[in-house]
C-alpha cells in the first residue's frame, strides 16, 4: 500500500464537483457532488442518535436496500435534522434534481447535510445547485479537494487523503475526503465521511468491512462528547480496477482491508486535531489491558474528559486527571498494576508506576507537552489487549465558536 496525492477523485471513475449555492454561507462553496461513471455497491454507517436527520434516514434506507449507488450531493450550512417531513421532501427533491440532471434513479441517490439543526433547507439553492454541478463533474485532484472543502462548517482544514494497492495483478485505488471539528463523540463513525474504490467486491464484505473499520478509527476519537444527528459514512466501489471479484475474507479481502484502515485512521485524526479552538491533537494508547473493549473504553474516558483535556491544552502533567478517567471508565482494573507514561516526540516520561506517583522533572514534563500531539501512555498489566482513542485539547476558543454558531 502506497500513499498517493488526491482524495475522492483518486479511484478510477470518480468524479467530483462544488459549487457556491448560498444556503448559508456567503462567498464559499458549501455544495459537493460525488460521481462514479458506473452504479457502485455501498456500505454505510450512521449516526447512534435516535435524532436521525432527514438525510441520514434517507441514506439509510438506500444502503439497507441493497441498491446501487452512483452520486452523493452534500450542503454544508444547514443540517436538515429536525425539520419533520419538509425535510424529506428536500432529500427526495436534490435526488430528483440529480436524476433529471445525470439520468440517475432519484432512489439510488445519497445527500446527506451539516451545519444547524432545527432549519429547513432552502429546496430551490439545493436543486439549483445540483443543475450548476452536473457539468462541472471532473476527475482532477483538483476538483476532489474542492469537494471537501465545501462540505466544512467549522474546520479550519479541509481532510481528504488517498491510497494504492495491489490485489490480483491490479492496481486499486482508495480516496477518501471527511469533514469534523465539532459535534464529535462518534458511536458510527462520525460527522461526515466519503470514500471511494475502484475495487470489486461483494456488498456484504464491504459492508462488514467498512463497519469492523469504523469500530477502531472513527469510533474511537472524541471532541466535545457530543454525538451528532446527522453522522454519516458512506462508502462506494464500482470495480473498475478490474479485480477478481472479492467473494470471501481471503489475502485479498485482507489487503484492502488494512488500506480502509488507514484511510480512515487518517481522516479520523485529522478530525481530531482540528477539533474546534484545538491546539493539540491529544492521544491515549492503552496497552496490555484484559479485553480489546476494556481498552477502547479506557482510551476514550482519558481523551473524552474535560479535565484531562484542558491539562492537555494548559501542558500541566496532572496524571491524577487521567487516572480519575479510568476509574469511572466503566472498565474494571486495578490501579496497583498501572504504569502512566507522557509522549511526544519531544521525548517519554513515566509520571506514575504501579499504584505509586514518581518524582519527575516538570521542566521535561512541560516540555514533552508543548509538542503538537501529546500521548497518554498507559501500560495496564493485565492482559494483552491494546486500543488508542484520538482527540484534542479543551481551549477558550471551543466556547467562543459555540456560543453563536447559529446566529
Amino acid at each position: 500500500m502506497k500513499e498517493i496525492n488526491g482524495g475522492i477523485t483518486a479511484a478510477s471513475g470518480f468524479k467530483a464537483a462544488s459549487h457556491a449555492a448560498g444556503i448559508k454561507y456567503q462567498g464559499r462553496t458549501d455544495m459537493a457532488m460525488v460521481y462514479s461513471e458506473v452504479p457502485c455497491v455501498c456500505a454505510g454507517t450512521f449516526t447512534s442518535n435516535v435524532v436521525k436527520a432527514a438525510c441520514v434516514q434517507w441514506d439509510m434506507n438506500i444502503v439497507k436496500s441493497g441498491k446501487n449507488m452512483q452520486t452523493v450531493v452534500i450542503n454544508s450550512g444547514i443540517a436538515n435534522a429536525c425539520t419533520g417531513k419538509e425535510g424529506f421532501d428536500a432529500c427526495e427533491a436534490t435526488a430528483k434534481g440529480v436524476e433529471e440532471a445525470l439520468n440517475i434513479p432519484f432512489d439510488t441517490v445519497a445527500v446527506a447535510s451539516t451545519g444547524v439543526i432545527g432549519m429547513q433547507l432552502p429546496v430551490d439553492k439545493l436543486v439549483d445547485g445540483v443543475k450548476a454541478m452536473a457539468p462541472k463533474l471532473d476527475e482532477s485532484i483538483a476538483a476532489g479537494s474542492d469537494a471537501s472543502k465545501a462540505i466544512m462548517t467549522t474546520d479550519t482544514v479541509n481532510k481528504e487523503i488517498a491510497v494504492e494497492f495491489e490485489i490480483g495483478g491490479k492496481m486499486v485505488h482508495l480516496g477518501g475526503m471527511s469533514k469534523g471539528s465539532g459535534m464529535i463523540h462518534p458511536n458510527m463513525c462520525t460527522m461526515l465521511a466519503f470514500l471511494g474504490t475502484d475495487l470489486s467486491i461483494e456488498k456484504s464484505l464491504l459492508q462488514e468491512a467498512v463497519s469492523e473499520v469504523v469500530a477502531d478509527t472513527f469510533n474511537m476519537i472524541t471532541v466535545d462528547g457530543d454525538t451528532s444527528t446527522n453522522d454519516t459514512l458512506l462508502c462506494m466501489a464500482n470495480g473498475l480496477a478490474e479485480n477478481k471479484k472479492i467473494t470471501e475474507k481471503d489475502a485479498a479481502y485482507n489487503t484492502f482491508k488494512e488500506a480502509l484502515s488507514f484511510v480512515c485512521e487518517t481522516l479520523a485524526k485529522k478530525m481530531a486535531a482540528d477539533g474546534e479552538g484545538a491546539s493539540k491533537l491529544f492521544e491515549a494508547t492503552i496497552v496490555n489491558a484484559k479485553s480489546k473493549e476494556d481498552a477502547k473504553t479506557l482510551a476514550r474516558a482519558i481523551v473524552g474528559s474535560n479535565l484531562s483535556k484542558a491539562a492537555i491544552f494548559g501542558c500541566d502533567a496532572n496524571f491524577g486527571r487521567f487516572l480519575c478517567a479510568m476509574g469511572y471508565s466503566g472498565a474494571d482494573f486495578n490501579q496497583e498494576d498501572v504504569e502512566l507514561f507522557f509522549k511526544s516526540v519531544n521525548g517519554t516520561l513515566k509520571v506514575f508506576d504501579k499504584g505509586t506517583p514518581i518524582v519527575f522533572d516538570e521542566d521535561e514534563a512541560l516540555k514533552i507537552m508543548k509538542a503538537d500531539t501529546v500521548t497518554v501512555y498507559v501500560d495496564m498489566h493485565e492482559g494483552r489487549a491494546s486500543a488508542t482513542a484520538w482527540g484534542c485539547d479543551l481551549t477558550y476558543d471551543y466556547v467562543k465558536i459555540n456560543a453563536d454558531y447559529r446566529s
